[in-house]
Protein backbone atom coordinates (compact mmCIF):
# COMPACT_ATOMS: atom_id res chain seq x y z
CA UNK A 1 0.00 0.00 0.00
CA UNK A 2 1.30 3.76 -0.94
CA UNK A 3 -0.38 6.98 0.02
CA UNK A 4 -0.92 9.73 -1.62
CA UNK A 5 -0.61 13.60 -1.62
CA UNK A 6 -1.05 15.00 -4.94
CA UNK A 7 0.24 19.20 -5.08
CA UNK A 8 0.34 21.77 -7.79
CA UNK A 9 -3.22 22.57 -8.89
CA UNK A 10 -4.41 26.20 -8.96
CA UNK A 11 -5.79 29.27 -11.14
CA UNK A 12 -4.68 29.54 -14.40
CA UNK A 13 -5.93 31.26 -17.51
CA UNK A 14 -6.30 29.72 -20.95
CA UNK A 15 -3.53 28.99 -22.91
CA UNK A 16 -1.56 28.33 -18.95
CA UNK A 17 0.39 25.68 -17.66
CA UNK A 18 0.38 23.94 -14.46
CA UNK A 19 2.74 21.08 -13.21
CA UNK A 20 0.74 18.66 -10.66
CA UNK A 21 3.02 16.03 -8.12
CA UNK A 22 1.65 13.14 -6.45
CA UNK A 23 3.99 12.30 -3.93
CA UNK A 24 3.93 8.37 -2.86
CA UNK A 25 5.08 6.74 0.66
CA UNK A 26 4.46 3.76 2.36
CA UNK A 27 5.94 0.59 -0.11
CA UNK A 28 8.38 0.63 -3.18
CA UNK A 29 6.76 3.60 -5.75
CA UNK A 30 8.47 1.69 -8.75
CA UNK A 31 6.58 -0.93 -8.65
CA UNK A 32 3.31 0.91 -8.92
CA UNK A 33 1.49 1.94 -12.24
CA UNK A 34 0.14 4.94 -11.50
CA UNK A 35 -2.65 6.92 -13.33
CA UNK A 36 -4.18 11.16 -13.19
CA UNK A 37 -8.13 11.01 -13.21
CA UNK A 38 -10.40 14.24 -13.27
CA UNK A 39 -13.54 14.92 -12.14
CA UNK A 40 -15.56 18.07 -12.94
CA UNK A 41 -18.72 19.38 -11.42
CA UNK A 42 -21.31 16.93 -11.96
CA UNK A 43 -19.60 14.52 -14.16
CA UNK A 44 -18.46 11.50 -13.79
CA UNK A 45 -14.40 10.34 -12.93
CA UNK A 46 -12.26 10.11 -16.17
CA UNK A 47 -9.29 9.01 -16.80
CA UNK A 48 -6.82 11.67 -18.06
CA UNK A 49 -2.97 9.70 -18.16
CA UNK A 50 -1.40 6.62 -16.72
CA UNK A 51 2.63 5.52 -16.48
CA UNK A 52 2.82 1.96 -15.93
CA UNK A 53 5.23 0.25 -13.75
CA UNK A 54 7.45 -1.14 -15.91
CA UNK A 55 8.71 0.47 -18.75
CA UNK A 56 7.18 3.10 -17.85
CA UNK A 57 4.69 2.91 -21.14
CA UNK A 58 2.20 5.88 -21.10
CA UNK A 59 -1.07 6.61 -22.19
CA UNK A 60 -3.22 9.91 -22.99
CA UNK A 61 -7.00 10.58 -22.83
CA UNK A 62 -7.37 12.09 -25.99
CA UNK A 63 -8.94 15.60 -25.01
CA UNK A 64 -5.17 16.02 -23.65
CA UNK A 65 -2.70 14.23 -26.09
CA UNK A 66 -0.11 16.79 -27.07
CA UNK A 67 -1.00 18.89 -24.33
CA UNK A 68 -0.77 16.87 -20.98
CA UNK A 69 2.60 14.86 -20.42
CA UNK A 70 2.86 12.05 -17.57
CA UNK A 71 6.02 11.07 -16.03
CA UNK A 72 7.87 9.74 -13.18
CA UNK A 73 10.69 9.64 -10.78
CA UNK A 74 11.22 6.79 -8.74
CA UNK A 75 13.98 7.67 -6.85
CA UNK A 76 11.47 10.49 -5.36
CA UNK A 77 8.59 8.46 -5.18
CA UNK A 78 6.95 10.82 -7.41
CA UNK A 79 4.69 10.84 -10.93
CA UNK A 80 4.29 14.07 -12.58
CA UNK A 81 1.48 15.28 -14.78
CA UNK A 82 2.68 18.55 -16.64
CA UNK A 83 -0.33 20.60 -18.15
CA UNK A 84 0.45 23.11 -21.41
CA UNK A 85 -2.23 24.56 -23.80
CA UNK A 86 -4.78 24.28 -20.77
CA UNK A 87 -8.54 25.18 -21.64
CA UNK A 88 -11.57 25.79 -19.30
CA UNK A 89 -12.46 22.15 -19.96
CA UNK A 90 -9.71 21.50 -18.48
CA UNK A 91 -11.12 22.41 -15.24
CA UNK A 92 -11.71 19.47 -12.40
CA UNK A 93 -10.64 18.36 -9.53
CA UNK A 94 -7.19 15.80 -10.45
CA UNK A 95 -6.48 12.56 -8.59
CA UNK A 96 -3.50 10.63 -8.94
CA UNK A 97 -4.25 6.65 -8.24
CA UNK A 98 -1.82 3.67 -7.91
CA UNK A 99 -1.53 0.47 -8.80
CA UNK A 100 0.45 -2.27 -7.63
CA UNK A 101 2.33 -4.12 -10.68
CA UNK A 102 2.16 -3.95 -14.18
CA UNK A 103 -1.70 -2.90 -14.90
CA UNK A 104 -2.58 -2.49 -18.13
CA UNK A 105 -6.43 -1.73 -17.63
CA UNK A 106 -5.02 1.40 -16.43
CA UNK A 107 -8.07 3.67 -17.96
CA UNK A 108 -10.57 1.79 -15.51
CA UNK A 109 -10.33 3.66 -11.91
CA UNK A 110 -11.93 1.32 -10.36
CA UNK A 111 -9.03 -0.73 -10.43
CA UNK A 112 -7.00 1.37 -8.62
CA UNK A 113 -5.95 0.31 -4.98
CA UNK A 114 -5.07 3.65 -3.66
CA UNK A 115 -5.82 7.39 -4.03
CA UNK A 116 -4.56 10.96 -3.26
CA UNK A 117 -7.12 13.50 -1.66
CA UNK A 118 -7.09 15.22 -5.05
CA UNK A 119 -6.06 19.00 -6.14
CA UNK A 120 -7.94 22.10 -7.38
CA UNK A 121 -7.36 23.04 -11.23
CA UNK A 122 -9.59 25.88 -12.15
CA UNK A 123 -8.71 27.28 -15.71
CA UNK A 124 -10.04 30.37 -16.78
CA UNK A 125 -11.91 31.43 -20.53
Amino acid sequence: QVQLVESGGGLVQTGGSLRLSCAASGDTFSSYTMGWFRQAQGKEREFVAAITSRYAVTDYTDSVKGRFTVSRDNAKSTVYLQMDSLKPEDTAIYYCAAKSGYYLNYHNYRGYDNWGQGTQVTVSS
